[in-house]
């Protein structure tokens, strides 16, 4: 692993632990203090206190162990976890977050906030500066910690007789031979180490170092036995050594270990000789607990004998010591993993190798087709199937849970509901539902956007929701689900609902439309979306400025998707986002119609029936007793009329909504590589992509929604014609 790929593992991880801590603390907040939630929260800050320390970002480090010395006495009961604390640690994670931003963008040594940093400093300082202070509310909290470090896990007074006098934490480090390699310095453990006490006793273990001609200047060849003297627990010494643990021989033996602890450990190890040696001359060890450990080495037991430690200095000890055994995986931990991490950018290149191997597939089909031989057919139907599972499992690769998203809000309806002075509870269901990592990243501020016009403009104030005969605590909605194909993300506030009225007036004086459009409920509330639209009386910190839901429809159509808003008034507004599962590699189905190949995605394929000509009648087609409309694709892009006694009916599905296409032939089912269109097409509507068939054409792919909301269209505007020739006939 390189610096830089390490870099970039140690910023994904603090993120990680950033939102997992801010999920912890809003947890709290919510269903009230526990010791996991608290112990959560520390564990998060110690690791990336730990993790930063190893790359020596002091800034971090530091800032970092103020923040968690507080956080110790928060879990030890000292310190009071009330609303004013629950803000501190929330800032203070805000300010780490944009620590490790500076880190990730090679700016580590540029405070991004000094000013910001000294408040929060000094606050933490005051909660520290203030229980330093004697209590008589902490006596029992400091006596159950006198008890605490009494414990084996930390320095005490040792009452057991089986156990070691010495009075300090010993460690026995042995770390893989190849961890320089890996991109990580051995001292930098140390350093870090040293943050937590300090060193009593050390000896490095060198009798692995080769010949200089035999030297690898990439391998570490040393070893390092260290008395430690720290008030810290195990665990958090342990945490130390967390990312060379697996790897490497980490002991920790605790103050007043038992005897026979030291003895197991000191018979595992090929140079137990030096080692013995050493916990003698530093003191670890006296003279009757080293005769106990009954170590087979000749000249040590003849210098005890002689009470003289001094002695075993003279000893030649070394130069029988057997070679050092490099042990290189035969003792590693053969722990299965669940889980890797791997970059995005390698991900898009499987996608894109995986979408040429099924057009070159598709390209394999057609040859065996046109050269009539079945076995050559067999063959490339079976690599077509195995095209097939290799694309759905490409695909869910990039699969993510749209929690990555819906994550963030808890917080920011939290800072927002104390900002306009509203009490607002947030429900999330569906967080579990899948969607392409590409679109995740891209439907966040959208969602943004619209979660904060239901705070401002949807959910009333208390005083009013009183009025109204409505609880005070407005609730706010969020939901994923899969739907025809589709993803489905649904947000709802049970606020005062959208006045139709308003909005076409204010649409009436910003020139948007004119007051005898008569426009349907649907089509007036789409006007939000119109560029500088806004109902606001006041422009606010949040909404008023006639930006956002403009962005909102913009970013939703570039994504192949649609919104729409659905409104009761004094009940509530829900607005509903549809969205493709991805957008790589899709099933579809081919049809032709004037020589041109179009391509349907099959998901929001319902069925197909053929249809003769005294069948069609008005763009519409009776389907079961039910009227069907359709769009007959060859009129809607002025393609080449094609005489045939029969037509085709593709009928497709969008959510609740049916409609037909109408098409010359069918041509069955494709795996379709989706492209983008140039820019001389993107503007076209009924399109949403192309492709690249078997024999090398290109075919489009039609935008069903889009297709669907014509046909609704074209049914008002037949109704308005009717309406106009029946009222013309009675005039």
């Amino acid at each position: 692993m390189k610096k830089d790929a390490a870099r970039d593992a140690l910023v994904q991880e603090a993120r990680e632990l950033l939102v997992a801590m801010e999920a912890a603390l809003l947890q709290i907040e919510s269903d009230g203090a526990s010791r996991d939630a608290i112990n959560a929260i520390f564990r998060a800050a110690h690791t990336i206190k730990g993790s930063a320390g190893l790359f020596a970002f002091d800034s971090i480090v530091s800032f970092t162990h103020l923040l968690e010395n507080v956080l110790d006495k928060v879990r030890n009961g000292i310190v009071k976890l009330d609303d004013a604390m629950m803000s501190l640690l929330l800032n203070c994670g805000d300010y780490m977050s944009e620590l490790v931003d500076a880190i990730a963008e090679l700016k580590e040594e540029q405070d991004p906030d000094p000013v910001r940093r000294a408040e929060l400093e000094a606050t933490l300082n005051t909660y520290l500066a203030h229980v330093a202070q004697p209590q008589a509310e902490s006596v029992d909290v400091a006596a159950n910690l006198v008890a605490d470090v009494a414990t084996p896990d930390a320095p005490g007074a040792a009452t057991d007789p089986g156990a070691v006098s010495n009075p300090h934490w010993h460690l026995s480090l042995r770390f893989s031979p190849d961890v320089l390699r890996d991109g990580l310095d051995p001292l930098s453990f140390l350093r870090y180490l040293l943050t937590m006490g300090s060193m009593v006793y050390a000896h490095v273990i060198d009798l692995a170092i080769p010949a200089a001609d035999d030297m690898d200047a990439e391998l570490c060849y040393l070893g390092f036995e260290i008395g430690f003297s720290s008030t810290a627990r195990r665990e958090e010494i342990d945490s130390v050594f967390e990312f060379v643990r697996e790897d490497s021989d980490i002991i920790i033996l605790a103050p007043h270990s038992q005897l026979t602890e030291y003895r197991s450990w000191l018979q595992s190890l090929p140079e137990r000789e030096e080692v013995a040696l050493h916990l003698l001359q530093s003191g670890a060890l006296n003279a009757i607990e080293w005769r106990q450990l009954q170590i087979d080495t000749v000249d040590v037991v003849d210098a005890v004998a002689e009470s003289d430690p001094h002695a075993v200095t003279a000893s030649p000890i070394s130069a029988r010591m057997p070679a050092l055994r490099q042990k290189v995986g035969d003792e590693k931990k053969n722990l299965e993993q669940k889980f890797i991490k791997i970059e995005v950018s390698k991900l898009d290149q499987l996608i894109d190798l995986v979408g040429e191997l099924v057009i070159a597939g598709a390209g394999a089909s057609l040859v065996a087709k046109r050269k009539k031989d079945q076995r050559f057919e067999e063959a490339t139907q079976v690599i077509s199937g195995l095209v097939e599972q290799i694309r759905d499992a490409a695909l869910t690769l990039r699969m993510v849970q749209i929690n990555e998203v819906f994550q963030r809000f808890p917080r920011v309806v939290r800072d927002m509901s104390r900002e306009i002075g509203k009490n607002i509870e947030l429900i999330v269901t569906g967080a579990d539902t899948e969607l392409d990592k590409s679109m995740v990243e891209k439907i966040a501020d959208p969602l943004m956007h619209i979660v904060r016009n239901a705070m401002d403009h949807g959910i009333e104030s208390a005083e009013s929701r009183r009025a109204a005969g409505k609880p005070e605590i407005g609730v706010l909605r969020l939901n994923a689900t899969h739907e025809s194909g589709s993803v489905v993300i649904e947000v709802f506030d049970d606020g005062r609902g959208l006045d139709k009225e308003r909005i076409l007036r204010k649409a009436v004086q910003q020139g948007l439309v004119t007051a005898d459009a008569g426009l349907s409920e649907r089509d007036i509330f789409r006007l939000i979306f119109e560029p500088g639209f806004s109902t606001a009386e006041q422009v606010t910190s949040l909404s008023g400025r006639g930006v956002g839901m403009d962005v909102v429809k913009r970013n939703i159509d570039a994504l192949q998707g649609e919104v729409e808003i659905y409104s009761n008034p004094g009940q509530g507004t829900m607005v509903r986002i549809r969205l493709p599962l991805t957008l790589a590699i899709i099933a579809g189905f081919q049809v032709v119609v004037g020589g041109a190949v179009f391509v349907i995605p099959l998901d929001l394929v319902v069925e197909c029936i053929n249809l003769s000509s005294h069948q069609v009648h008005n763009n519409v087609v009776t389907l079961r007793d039910e009227p069907l409309p359709f769009i007959p694709l060859r009129e809607l892009f002025d393609l080449p009329q094609r005489e045939s006694a029969r037509k085709s009916l593709v009928i497709v599905q969008y959510g609740p909504l049916r409609a037909g296409l109408l098409v010359d032939n069918l041509l069955g089912e494709c795996q379709a590589v989706i492209k983008p269109l140039g820019k001389l097409f993107s503007k076209v509507k009924g399109l949403s992509g192309s492709t690249i068939l078997g024999d090398g054409r290109v075919a489009l792919i039609l935008d069903v929604p889009h297709l669907i909301a014509h046909t609704g269209r074209m049914e008002q505007a037949e109704v308005r014609r009717t309406e106009s020739r029946m009222s013309a006939a009675n005039d």
